[in-house]
């Protein structure tokens, strides 16, 4: 079975009963949720910690050794691991063996009932050149679909996959390649170089405009930035141990995915837009006991972005996080920006956050193009020591703003037992005057020293019980 699938293989496969199985059934064009305790709201978080379990993967070991990968750090090992991939599934599943080594690639398929395992002594070094990652396959740019160059560890439609133990993935992106496509001259692109920017813009008028997705086929000379890890329409997958590190873009990516398992990993990359952990359109998320230092937001959760995600329509939802130390980046936890399929059901426990190279705690980040929903956002037990910016932020004038004709709705927004040293400052809530911020509650909460007085523009029912600033209670009247 070949991972390098057709705009007429995935039409193939979308069509037949096995696509509808990779995905939760959809009720009123967004997902179903499974029935779950009600009333007591952290009752549904134990409810998602209790449904996301690990895969089991039968115990075969198949040594990429055995297929040919040599790990000196040169030789191309591709074809190998492709082997050793497709002779795991082959025999019912099992583990991927990376041992002690340092093994080039390029992109990596996965395959049902498939754990990659990397050893603590092994290094896996992604190919530098982007053709490496073609023939393109069905993803996600910015939260918009099409066809480009495959994210560096791939699967489509599969269940039961792992990328695990203790050793580094290691992206290879710096500022010779890659990153040089943002267009930035902080990520060394220089005048006449080539940018993402003529591609992207393509993109996204051709979503507005509704061509099909099958006709969005990018590639090579448009300069869009793959994914490192992209679960996409898959079921039961396990992200674990391993270290990540300079990465072309986005960091983990599971997309239009259920039951996800992030656990234990380290991000440490600092390129453009290199997000962390960005569930999209995806259901039964926990990422629990990571350490994030990224140069954007350390985890965002999105739904797809302006009308092709409201062609989609599949929300994010029923995620929990817990137990997560956050250094280096925009935004501590984030939802948005593409979030127009909506997010619901997120839950943030016992997480520390602290960097002056962070900008923003919780963060939410939306408009009138992009629209969509978030609801049932509950945190608590989170520790600060320093935000650049505001602790807990809520603005609808994220880029484009108001006026374009699909205000959002966010409210039902619950934090508790949170505590920060330094912020620049507490609250950044910002809603329109036809599209008001509904229902933020903050109890037990001491925003620690802040410069700057809160904002907060058409909200209604803010409920501050017990929250401080500089030593004494937060006045969002005289904001």
């Amino acid at each position: 079975m070949t991972t390098e699938h057709s705009r007429r293989t995935v039409l193939r496969w979308a069509a037949a009963t096995g696509a509808a199985a990779a995905l939760p059934p959809l009720v009123g064009g967004r997902a179903y949720a499974d029935p779950a305790p009600t009333g007591n709201r952290w009752a549904r978080a134990r409810y998602i910690s209790a449904k996301v379990r690990r895969p089991h993967f039968p115990d075969r070991w198949f040594n990429i050794l055995r297929y040919g990968a040599v790990g000196d750090g040169a030789t191309d090992c591709t074809a190998a691991i492709r082997r050793a991939v497709k002779a795991c599934h082959a025999a019912g599943g099992g583990h991927v063996l990376v041992p002690a080594g340092r093994f080039v690639t390029g992109p990596i398929h996965l395959l049902s009932n498939v754990d990659l395992h990397v050893t603590a002594d092994a290094v896996v070094l992604f190919s530098q050149n982007p053709a490496d990652y073609l023939p393109a396959v069905l993803t996600r740019f910015e939260g918009v679909e099409l066809y480009n160059y495959s994210p560096l560890i791939y699967a489509y439609g599969q269940q039961n996959i792992g990328v695990t133990g203790g050793g580094m993935l290691d992206g290879q992106a710096d500022n010779a390649h890659w990153w040089p496509w943002k267009g930035k001259p902080e990520y060394g692109w220089k005048p006449g170089d080539p940018k993402q920017d003529d591609a992207r813009a393509r993109l996204f008028a051709m979503a507005e405009q509704g061509v099909p997705v099958a006709r969005r086929v990018f590639g090579e000379g448009d300069y869009l930035r793959s994914s490192f890890i992209e679960p996409y329409r898959c079921r039961n997958v396990l992200i674990e141990g391993v270290t990540i590190v300079r990465s072309p873009m986005w960091e983990i990516h599971p997309t239009l995915s259920t039951n996800v398992l992030v656990q234990g990993v380290t991000v440490d990359s600092h390129g453009p837009n290199n997000d962390g952990c960005d569930p999209e359109s995806s259901r039964l998320v926990v990422i629990r006991d990571c350490t994030f230092d990224t140069g954007d937001d350390c985890i965002a959760i999105k739904s797809g972005r302006n009308a092709d995600g409201r062609r989609v329509a599949v929300p994010s939802e029923d995620i929990l996080i817990e137990g997560c130390l956050m250094r280096d980046g925009h935004g501590g936890v984030t939802i948005g920006s593409e979030m127009s399929g909506g997010v619901r059901n997120v839950f943030v426990d016992d997480c520390e956050m602290s960097s002056p190279n962070l900008d923003i705690a919780l963060r939410f980040k939306t408009n009138s193009v992009r629209g969509g929903f978030i609801t049932g956002f509950h945190a608590r037990d989170i520790r600060i020591g320093e935000v650049a910016g505001a602790v807990i932020d809520i603005n609808f004038y994220y880029e484009e703003g108001p006026g374009y004709g699909f205000n959002p709705f966010v409210g039902d927004i619950d934090v508790r037992n949170l505590t920060a040293r330094s912020a620049g400052r507490a609250l950044n809530l910002r809603g329109y005057p036809d599209a008001h911020i509904r229902g933020v509650t903050l109890t037990d909460v001491d925003f620690g020293t802040t410069s700057q007085p809160a904002v907060v523009e058409y909200v209604d029912d803010l409920v501050l019980r017990n929250v401080r600033e500089n030593g004494a209670p937060l006045d969002p009247a005289s904001a």
